[in-house]
């Protein structure tokens, strides 16, 4: 039986989402637990529980709409994503795979179709960590990742905590984290890169994600003058800063499989002059990969390029590794739920590994995942100039439907 989602209808909801803590140049800004984003939740509670929905919210604020199935025993298959922006985000980055679910539940309310499972669909609370350190942690809290309690005491940069925050704005629920166990779960989400509009595929079937490592780095050396100071005496950190770039740089730009990824995304130095030199700098490293033990050997060059720069410009080096995330690999059935979906389709479609985070990753550790990605304009996002088509959205939206009913109505998968 062919179900066909509303993308017309999908579209309208985007666009009624982005009202809600619009910013100056047609971007989203509803940072975690603020009035806009509870804002944002009350809008698709609304729509929800007018297809009949329950409501449940676990003691994090995650939000688990159910969809009752003819089995309400079983565990329900899920999909959905997060409603937290960027403070200058966009309108699509997390909010498609909420609203794609939401127009998924529609089209099914409108035929009359009651899955043999119940459905969930999932807003994963503070996704982005934009306003709460780390991001994704109300998904890695569900996984087993955090505690609650850790969670609920993490503060903003005003020193209001996490719990306060879910008080203060109505959505601290009494649901124990980790429930309820989910049999799958699927995310749609824009790419978050080119890769996909430059080979002009419609689809990405995500494979997993690809490991990561953050380093915070401090090189200290010896502020001088810039005159007087001959180039042999001195101990410029920013010198060896820069050799620790340069060389890494040239490292990933080597990897014909552009598989290797090194970014420095803070240069910091202190009490800088433009006639004095930098006595100390500090840096981040963000190193990521998609085999793990490629990332080992990644890990261990920085290791060696770092302690190589420090000798070079006589300086001092300190390396904290201060986040890890190893490599994922999602579930195979899920993946290929996802592909027979695509295919389906009649579009150019290419699996792919996810070269971002997404709760995703945490949600895989305790229930079978899978993600699907559809392209972006110029692979831009985190930006208010984020955009998606209308008809990629809607394709996106039609293969997670197709996945979805797989999963939920196969036989033999009932226990």
């Amino acid at each position: 039986m062919s179900v066909s989602i509303d993308g017309q209808r999908l579209w309208e909801s985007l666009m009624a989402m982005a009202e809600i803590g619009p910013t100056e140049n047609g971007g989203s800004c509803r940072l975690a637990l603020t009035e806009e984003d509870a804002a944002g939740r009350r809008l698709l509670i609304e729509w929800c529980e007018a297809l009949g929905c329950t409501l449940r919210i676990d003691r994090v604020g995650n939000l688990f709409l159910r969809r009752s199935g003819k089995r309400d025993d079983l565990d329900p298959v899920a999909i959905g994503s997060h409603l937290d922006t960027q403070p200058k985000g966009g309108r699509f980055d997390g909010i498609l795979g909420v609203l794609a679910g939401l127009e998924v539940f529609r089209t099914l309310h409108d035929r009359g179709i009651v899955t043999e499972r119940p459905l969930e669909l999932v807003v994963w609370t503070n996704e982005e960590g934009s306003r709460f350190a780390p991001a994704m942690v109300a998904s890695g809290t569900y996984a087993g990742e955090f505690s609650v309690e850790s969670t609920l005491a993490r503060k903003d940069r005003d020193g209001v905590s996490f719990g306060e925050a879910l008080s203060a704005c109505g959505f601290a629920g009494e649901l124990p984290v980790g429930e309820p166990r989910l049999d799958a779960f699927f995310e749609l989400h824009i790419e978050q890169g080119p890769v996909l509009e430059e080979e002009q595929e419609a689809i990405g079937v995500v494979t997993g994600v690809q490991g990561m490592r953050w380093f915070d780095v401090i090189l200290r050396g010896q502020s001088a003058h810039a005159g007087p100071t001959p180039m042999r005496y001195r101990h410029d950190a920013l010198a060896a800063a820069a050799r620790l770039i340069d060389r890494l740089q040239a490292l990933a730009m080597a990897d014909g499989s552009g598989a290797t990824k090194v970014t420095f995304g803070c240069l910091e130095i202190d009490s800088p002059s433009r006639n004095v030199i930098p006595g100390e700098v500090r840096l981040s490293v963000d190193l990521r990969h998609v085999d793990e033990g490629e990332l080992d050997d990644l890990e261990a060059r920085y290791d060696r390029e770092l302690a190589a720069a420090a000798e070079a410009f006589g300086v001092e080096a300190t390396s904290e590794r201060i986040w890890a995330s190893p490599v994922v690999n999602f579930d195979a059935g899920c993946i290929e739920a996802v592909e027979r979906a695509a295919r389906a389709q009649g579009v150019p479609y290419r699996r792919m590994m996810s070269g971002a985070g997404h709760d995703s990753v945490y949600v895989s550790r305790v229930a079978p995942t899978s993600m699907i990605f559809i392209p972006c304009r110029d692979g831009i996002s985190h930006n208010e100039a984020e955009y998606a088509t209308p008809e990629h959205c809607a394709l996106g939206a039609q293969v997670l439907c197709d996945a979805l009913l797989e999963r939920a109505n196969r036989q033999g998968g009932v226990q």
